[in-house]
């Protein structure tokens, strides 16, 4: 079992990054491999929408992202964490969302229809998301975001844990259940079954 952690967050050492610091041990621990993607340290640009992953399902441009790709494909369960920025998913999180178009173009080639789309043989994803409000709606954006790019990489969305109330710099510590809980949930995720 591979398990990738996608630390969305630009601020290191917050929060989301605590929590998954916190996943992915759980996750070894129970006998997974780990590894991670730090949002804030690639250089990248955003899509750019040329199209020219619809014939191959290869990205043209030629940046930190061609690290990335092969990351994705190889993990049997990835986990997504990150702040929640006006409601959505920060710049840096984002670009590299909106990069997974080529991995989409490329399943599309793969499969083709409808019906072979619905099976996901990439493995799951997992969100960890954390705002600062109580927000009724803080997570709807972020979740349908991160369904759809897991759905882009072939994997199925399973939840996580989306977290409300804390904003402060390391303010999760003193959520110690919070904690414990992404730790368990790391360990939950490595005892499953790899891909679907």
């Amino acid at each position: 079992m591979n398990v990738l952690g996608i630390y969305g967050s630009p601020r290191k050492g917050g929060n989301s990054d605590l929590l998954l610091d916190q996943a992915l041990q759980g996750a070894r621990e129970a006998g997974a491999t780990t590894e991670a993607v730090y949002c804030r340290k690639l250089r990248i640009s955003g899509c750019i929408e040329c199209g020219a992953c619809e014939a191959t399902g290869q990205c043209v441009i030629d940046d930190g992202m061609q690290d990335v790709y092969p990351l994705l494909r190889q993990a049997d369960a990835i986990i997504l964490a990150e702040p929640i920025f006006f409601y959505g998913a920060p710049a840096q999180t984002k670009a590299l969302i909106d990069r997974a178009q080529a991995e989409w173009s490329r399943r599309l080639l793969g499969k083709k229809t409808k019906e072979e789309r619905k099976v996901y043989d990439g493995g799951r994803g997992y969100l960890i998301a954390v705002g600062a409000t109580q927000g009724k709606n803080m997570f709807v954006c972020v979740e349908l975001e991160a369904k759809y790019f897991f759905d882009a990489l072939d994997m199925s969305y399973e939840g996580g844990m989306l977290i409300r109330g804390v904003e402060a710099k390391g303010g999760i510590l003193e959520h110690q259940q919070t904690m414990q809980q992404a730790h368990d949930l790391g360990r939950a995720i490595a005892g499953q079954a790899g891909r679907s």
